[in-house]
């Protein structure tokens, strides 16, 4: 009944919770009553109709009603004009060469196969031998960086496994940029002297809050490279390919499953946002960090995987942040040697806790631990809609997200096992758990009839089998 009043999207929040009170026959008590309103003001339609448990704002929100900043990210465009195109010789001498140009050194380190061309893009579209060798060193670099990423989805179809390695290649060279060494190729003509890169950098300051957290020259540096890669992004929903096999890669599978370009735009803003912030008040504002590093991730996912029901998004949505809370809480100890803390500092405070005593000594508060359980909880949350995802997917891709989900899901549940403990050793997943688990997700979602889904969900409610 609630969501039948709530279709009616031209309602007030006061109008809706008044017809829902008649609906029930008057029957809602204040305090329900005042969780509804706070409700019904937060959520925009989509949120209404589909809402989050997890308690934070739903990206739908932002989106809606785009910020200046927004704008400005959005506005990064490649001008064709503004480059060089290899030539139509060069290319063909590619083509020829293609199956012959090797992927690795002397040292068994994977190389660009076109690192010595010396210009951003083809005017003219690639021969499919140059796609085939871009999608390679795709799949290359996710084996190598991603051992357990590539194994979840090696089993899809191979132009589907190609597509995944694609974009996993796009987000890691993104988070290579912003937090680690990697100096992309073609960061501009002038590199941190370009004008535009400059004009941009001038405009995203003045919109952020606060200044960088790096020191200048790895800040322009960083900056500026992932300026560049927001271009070279722009080629994959343009005329023009980039000569980069990451890209070249990309665009051939952007345009097979119609992928949109805001979530990777949003991953890129996510990278940026690494360069200003290091610290986050408040769970909302780190619910919209994990969605531009997560989130956004797993709405990529599920256009190659395939879905009807728009459900989907928000559950993918969900599935990020699953990830990437657990993330925060299994990286820690690692994160303050950084100088980042990921955790609420608002959620610190208010449990007795300081920033101070993450180095390690935070074990030793009593309140450690209860806080620990409290936000595995509030995790839980989220991957409850994961798994909801399951379902909305066909037979044969639901094993890639399952087991990643399953792998999370016991990663987070041996933090729980040790109090707490993130500081003593890294956790992870020995090799006997992996292997247990991939096996245990792999006959559920490819060979267990669907009659026996109860049987599986009671063994795995007493701990026998994984709950995806």
């Amino acid at each position: 009944m609630l969501r039948n009043i709530i279709c009616e999207l031209m309602l007030t929040p006061n109008e809706i919770i008044s017809s829902f009170k008649r609906s029930r026959g008057g029957l809602l008590n204040n305090e329900r009553e005042g969780e509804l309103f706070t409700m019904l003001e937060r959520r925009k339609p989509l949120d209404l109709l589909f809402p989050l448990k997890g308690g934070a704002e739903s990206s739908v929100q932002a989106k809606t009603s785009p910020t200046p900043l927004d704008r400005l990210r959005a506005g990064v465009m490649l001008a064709r004009d503004a480059v060089k195109a290899v030539s139509v010789t060069a290319m063909e001498a590619l083509r020829e060469g293609a199956m012959m140009i090797g992927l690795f050194n002397e040292q068994n380190e994977l190389i660009d196969p076109f690192v010595d061309l010396d210009a951003p893009i083809w005017s003219d579209k690639p021969p499919v031998e140059l796609y085939r060798l871009a999608y390679r060193y795709c799949e290359e670099l996710t084996k190598r960086e991603a051992g357990n990423f590539y194994h979840s989805f090696k089993y899809l179809p191979d132009e589907q496994r190609l597509a995944m390695c694609a974009v996993y290649a796009f987000c890691r060279r993104a988070d290579d940029i912003a937090d680690g060494d990697w100096a992309d190729r073609f960061p501009g003509g002038k590199g941190m002297l370009d004008p535009e890169a400059m004009e941009y950098r001038n405009q995203l300051e003045s919109l952020q809050d606060q200044g960088t957290i790096l020191d200048e020259d790895a800040y322009l540096n960083k900056i500026t490279q992932l300026f560049f890669f927001r271009k070279k992004l722009s080629t994959c929903y343009g005329d023009v390919h980039s000569t980069d096999p990451v890209f070249l890669a990309l665009k051939d599978t952007v345009q097979r499953y119609n992928i949109p370009r805001d979530v990777f735009d949003d991953l890129i803003s996510g990278m940026e946002d690494d360069l200003y912030n290091n610290r986050y008040r408040t769970f909302d504002e780190l619910y919209v960090y994990c969605y531009r590093v997560a989130s956004v991730v797993g709405l990529m996912c599920i256009e190659v995987y395939g879905y009807d029901n728009p459900m989907a998004r928000k559950y993918a949505e969900s599935w990020g942040i699953f990830m990437q809370l657990t993330n925060v809480l299994r990286d820690v100890g690692e994160d303050i040697q950084r100088d980042r803390v990921y955790l609420p500092l608002d959620e610190l405070e208010r449990n007795g806790m300081t920033e101070e005593e993450l180095s390690g000594t935070i074990v030793l508060n009593k309140h450690w631990e209860p806080y620990c359980r409290q936000y595995a909880a509030r995790a839980r949350t989220y991957l409850e809609e994961a798994r909801a995802l399951l379902p909305l997917l066909p037979r044969r891709t639901r094993y890639s997200p399952a087991a990643m989900i399953a792998f999370y899901d016991k990663i987070l549940r041996q933090i729980e096992k040790q109090q707490g403990d993130v500081f003593t050793k890294r956790v992870k997943l020995n090799k006997i758990q992996k292997i247990s688990l991939a096996a245990a997700v792999y006959l559920r979602h490819r060979f267990l009839p669907a009659f026996l889904d109860p049987v599986w969900a009671g063994l795995a409610r007493v701990g026998l089998l994984p709950s995806v």
